[in-house]
């Protein structure tokens, strides 16, 4: 297809509403969710949206070519081109995240949602969200979601772990354990189950994840990237990661008072 047959961009005229043109892919397979998120952010600004189709990759190649551009969508308004859906963002005043941007977000979801987990079984369970059962759950499945986040790069989670674990950095088959230790602790601990492998267990990272996390951010002054959520995230190590290990001793140290009368716990077994 020629470049003759894309629509260009129309020139602006005085006294016309706010109108802005974006050309984007529609494909019998592909639809672009940038081009969608750039459509819907126009109209939510305002702008009358005249929406031209890319329907082939022919199509395509032959608009860039045209246009100069290596991306689509491409936004144009009152006869300028604005660039893509990033571009547009700014062009209207938004934030637009930073992939590299350290970030606590994932971690305050997490807790939130295993918060509100916890408090949601202690409900079904006992008729009320506020129990001592929910606070043992939210420290359990806490783990065991952090457990898991590793393990969906596990190679990703030891190669950032390796970075300033002080076992792991000793004896590398540690760092591939971790995860698998963290998740069986945590899914003990929910259960009530096997206090005497889960408390050892979760002792034992626990400690040394907290050593660890301690000397590289507040002695050795290390800037890292925390791996307690995965190998990809942007989680920069230190109070979080701390507060992750502290967690696990103390839940150890309750859950090993409780299973000797010590402590009024929820119930555990041996």
């Amino acid at each position: 297809m020629s470049a003759t047959t894309i629509p260009s961009p129309p020139s602006s005229r005085a006294g016309t509403a706010k109108k802005a043109v974006i050309h984007r892919m529609v494909m019998p397979q592909h639809t672009c969710p940038y081009g969608l998120k750039a459509k819907d952010l126009l109209k939510r600004s305002g702008y009358e949206v005249e929406d031209h189709h890319l329907t082939t990759r022919e199509q395509t190649d032959a608009f860039k070519a045209q246009h100069g551009v290596a991306t689509t969508p491409q936004i144009f308004i009152g006869g300028a081109r604005i660039g893509g859906h990033d571009d547009l963002r700014r062009f209207l005043g938004k934030p637009v995240a930073d992939p590299k941007a350290t970030s606590y977000r994932p971690v305050v979801a997490l807790f939130a949602m295993t918060a509100l987990t916890a408090m949601a079984a202690s409900h079904a369970v006992a008729g009320s969200p506020f129990t001592l059962r929910a606070a043992e759950w939210f420290i359990g499945f806490s783990m065991v979601v952090l457990a898991l986040l590793k393990l969906q790069n596990i190679e990703g989670f030891a190669t950032m772990f390796l970075n300033y674990d002080l076992l792991a950095k000793r004896w590398v088959p540690y760092s591939y354990i971790y995860p698998f230790a963290e998740g069986l602790a945590g899914l003990l601990m929910v259960a009530g189950a096997l206090t005497w492998l889960s408390v050892p267990i979760a002792l034992f990272i626990g400690t040394i994840g907290a050593a660890s996390v301690f000397k590289a951010v507040y002695v050795d002054r290390r800037e890292l990237k925390c791996a307690c959520v995965g190998g990809s995230s942007n989680v920069p190590l230190g109070f979080v990661s701390l507060t992750e290990n502290l967690m696990m001793i103390a839940m150890a140290v309750w859950m090993a008072l409780a299973a000797f009368g010590l402590v009024a716990g929820a119930g555990h077994a041996m």
